[in-house]
C-alpha cells in the first residue's frame, strides 16, 4: 500500500505554483499553440480524425500533468504513436484502438507498481537514435498521400502506401496540394531557424487555409468536428481479436514508456534541479492511456519537442502543462469551425518539417563514426522501424547490441576505478599526493551495461583537488560508455575537482573526441600519454596552489575511494 500511494499526486508538486502562475500560465499558453497543429496532424494520420488527436493532447495532457513524474513534460499524440495505430484503425476501427489504448495502461502501471522505470537508462544510444531517425521516415512517408491529394492509395507497409500514392500521382497529378504541403514545411523550417520563438506551424496553418478559402482550391479539409463524445464499447472482443492487438498495446505501452522517460530526462537537463519519478511517469502515462480512448481519443505519451517548448517558455510547475489543456478545449469549443476548415495537405506539411526536426544529424554522424558496433546497432534498428515493425526494431536492436558487446568482452571483462599512489617521490609528498590528488584505473569494457556502475563509484570520491583517470587498460569503448564518462568528468568538475586523462589508447581518444567527450581536458592540455606525466602536472598544480597560500601545505583530509577499488603500484602508462 505504501508502495502504492508513493506513485500519486502530492502537494509539494503544486505548492510551488502560488509563486510562478504567470510563467506557468504563459508556458502553457505557448506550447498549445504549437501543440495544436500537431495534434490535428497526429489525429488525421492515426486515422482516428483529427478530433482524436485534440482530445488526447486535452485529456491525456491533463491527466499526465496531474499523476505523472515530471514537472515539466507536456503529453499528448505522437508521431510514433501513429504508426501503430494506422494498422489497427484500419482492421478493428476505433475500438481496437480503445482496447489497445486500454491495455497499454494497464501494462504502463504495472511497470511503475513494479519499480521498473530506470530500466530506460541501459537502452543503448544507437537503439535510441535509430529508432528516432526510423519514425520520422515513416511519419513522412505517411504524410505522400494528403501531400499528393491521393485518397485511395493502399499497401500493407507505410512505405508500399507512399509508393502506390506516388504512382496514382504521377498519373493523375494534382499540383495544389503537393505545393501547399511542400510551402508549410519550408515555411516551419526556414523560419524556426530566423526566429525560433515564433510559432511557425500554425501561422503556416492559417495562411493556408485562408488561401484555400479564398483561391477556392479543391483540397480535402479536416471537416467538422464532433460535438459528441463516442460510447466506448469492448463488445467486439473475442479470443482471436485479442490476440491480434495484444502486440499493437504491447508496442504503445513500450512507446509510452520510453518516449516519456527519454523525455523526461531530456527536460531534467534543461532545467538546473530538476529531476523526475520515472516511476512515477510510467503511472501517470498509464492512466493518461486509458484515460483518452474513453473520450474518443487515441494512445499519448510525453513529447519531447513540446516539453522543450514549454521550457524554453518559462514553465516551473506542472500548472503549465495542464493550462496548455485547457487552451486546446476552449480551441474545441469556441473555434471547432474553422479548425474544420484546414486544408490535409497543410497538416502533412507540418509533419514533414516536424520529421526533419526529428532526426538528429550531428548525433547520427557521430554515432556512426565512433564504433563499428554502433554503427551496426543504429543501421539495423533504423531499417526494421521503417520496413518492418517498431517494436520488433528495438527488440532486435537491443539483441544485436548486447550479442556485439558480449563478442567485444568474451573475458568478461569488467570496469573498475582502482586508487593509485606514485612510487618515485618520497613520504612527505606521498603524503601530499594521498591528501590533495587520487588517481584511478579503468579496468576492461566500459560500455551501455556496465558504464552507470562506473559513474556510481565516482560519485565517492573524497575532498581532493585533482583526478587523474587512468584509461591505459581501458579494453573497451562504445558511445554510451564515453558518454557516461563525459557526465562522471563533469559531475566532478562541477564539485571544484580538476580533472586529467592518461594512456588512453588512439581508438578510445578517437571515440571521445568524435562524441565531443572531455572537450576542456583535450583544450587545456590535460590528456596524457603517460601516467606518469599526469602525476607530474598533478604535483606541480598542487605545490604551486600551496605557495599561492591557495590550500595548506597540509591537511587531515583522506580522499575516499569506491568500495570495490584495490590498491595498485602503478603501470606502464
Amino acid at each position: 500500500m505504501k508502495s502504492f500511494l508513493a506513485l500519486l499526486p502530492r502537494l509539494n508538486d503544486w505548492s510551488p505554483a502560488a509563486k510562478t502562475w504567470r510563467q506557468d500560465l504563459i508556458a502553457g499558453l505557448t506550447v498549445a499553440i504549437v501543440a495544436l497543429p500537431l495534434a490535428l496532424a497526429f489525429g488525421v494520420t492515426s486515422g482516428m480524425g483529427a478530433q482524436a488527436g485534440l482530445i488526447t493532447a486535452i485529456i491525456a495532457g491533463a491527466v499526465a500533468a496531474i499523476f505523472g513524474g515530471s514537472n515539466l513534460q507536456v503529453s499528448g499524440p505522437t508521431g510514433a504513436m501513429t504508426v501503430v495505430l494506422v494498422p489497427v484503425v484500419a482492421s478493428h476501427g476505433p475500438q481496437g484502438v480503445l482496447f489497445v489504448s486500454l491495455l497499454a495502461g494497464v501494462i504502463l502501471i504495472g511497470l511503475a507498481a513494479a519499480r521498473l522505470g530506470q530500466l530506460v537508462q541501459f537502452l543503448p544510444i544507437p537503439v535510441v537514435e535509430g529508432f528516432t531517425a526510423g519514425i520520422a521516415v515513416v511519419i513522412a512517408l505517411q504524410q505522400f498521400p494528403n501531400a499528393l491529394g491521393v485518397d485511395d492509395a493502399t499497401g500493407d507497409k507505410v512505405w508500399q502506401v507512399a509508393f502506390d500514392a506516388i504512382m496514382k500521382f504521377i498519373a493523375s497529378p494534382n499540383f495544389a496540394p503537393l505545393v501547399m504541403a511542400l510551402a508549410v514545411a519550408a515555411l516551419m523550417l526556414i523560419g524556426g531557424r530566423w526566429g525560433p520563438g515564433i510559432p511557425f506551424s500554425l501561422i503556416a496553418v492559417v495562411v493556408a487555409t485562408v488561401f484555400t478559402q479564398f483561391a477556392g482550391l479543391d483540397t480535402p479539409t479536416i471537416g467538422q468536428l464532433p460535438t459528441g463524445i463516442p460510447a466506448p464499447s469492448l463488445d467486439f472482443i473475442d479470443l482471436s481479436t485479442l490476440q491480434a492487438l495484444v502486440p499493437s498495446a504491447i508496442a504503445v505501452a513500450a512507446l509510452a514508456g520510453l518516449e516519456s522517460l527519454l523525455s523526461a530526462t531530456v527536460a531534467d537537463g534543461m532545467r538546473v534541479g530538476e529531476r523526475h519519478d520515472p516511476d512515477r511517469e510510467l503511472f501517470g502515462q498509464g492512466l493518461a492511456n486509458i484515460a483518452s480512448p474513453i473520450f474518443g481519443g487515441i494512445p499519448a505519451t510525453a513529447a519531447i519537442a513540446r516539453t522543450a517548448v514549454n521550457v524554453r517558455a518559462g514553465a516551473r510547475t506542472r500548472l503549465a502543462a495542464l493550462s496548455h489543456a485547457v487552451v486546446l478545449a476552449a480551441v474545441v469549443y469556441f473555434l471547432g469551425t474553422l479548425v474544420s476548415q484546414i486544408p490535409l495537405a497543410a497538416l502533412a506539411g507540418v509533419l514533414l518539417a516536424t520529421t526533419v526536426r526529428m532526426v538528429d544529424r550531428h548525433g547520427l554522424r557521430a554515432l556512426l563514426r565512433s564504433t563499428k558496433r554502433d554503427a551496426i546497432v543504429l543501421v539495423l534498428t533504423f531499417a526494421i522501424t521503417v520496413v518492418l515493425d517498431l517494436v520488433i526494431a528495438v527488440v532486435a536492436g537491443v539483441v544485436v547490441a548486447i550479442v556485439l558487446a558480449l563478442r567485444s568482452v568474451a573475458q568478461s571483462g569488467r570496469v573498475r576505478a582502482v586508487p593509485v599512489s606514485s612510487a618515485d617521490h618520497s613520504a612527505e609528498e606521498k603524503e601530499l599526493f594521498a591528501q590533495h590528488v587520487v588517481a584511478y584505473r579503468l579496468e576492461g569494457p566500459l560500455f551501455f551495461a556496465g558504464a552507470h556502475r562506473f559513474l556510481t563509484g565516482l560519485a565517492d570520491v573524497g575532498e581532493v583537488r585533482v583526478v587523474i583517470l587512468r584509461l591505459s587498460y581501458l579494453t573497451n569503448l562504445d558511445a554510451t560508455g564515453a558518454r557516461i564518462l563525459g557526465e562522471a568528468i563533469e559531475h566532478l568538475e562541477r564539485r571544484g575537482i580538476v580533472v586529467a586523462l592518461s594512456g588512453a589508447s588512439m581508438a578510445h581518444l578517437a571515440t571521445l573526441r568524435c562524441l565531443s567527450v572531455a572537450k576542456t581536458q583535450f583544450a587545456d592540455g590535460r590528456v596524457f600519454n603517460k601516467t606518469e606525466d599526469a602525476i607530474a602536472w598533478a604535483k606541480q598544480r598542487v605545490h604551486s596552489k600551496i605557495a599561492r597560500g591557495i590550500i595548506p601545505p597540509s591537511s587531515a583530509v583522506t580522499p575516499k575511494s569506491p568500495s570495490s577499488a584495490a590498491p595498485s603500484e602503478g603501470d606502464e602508462r
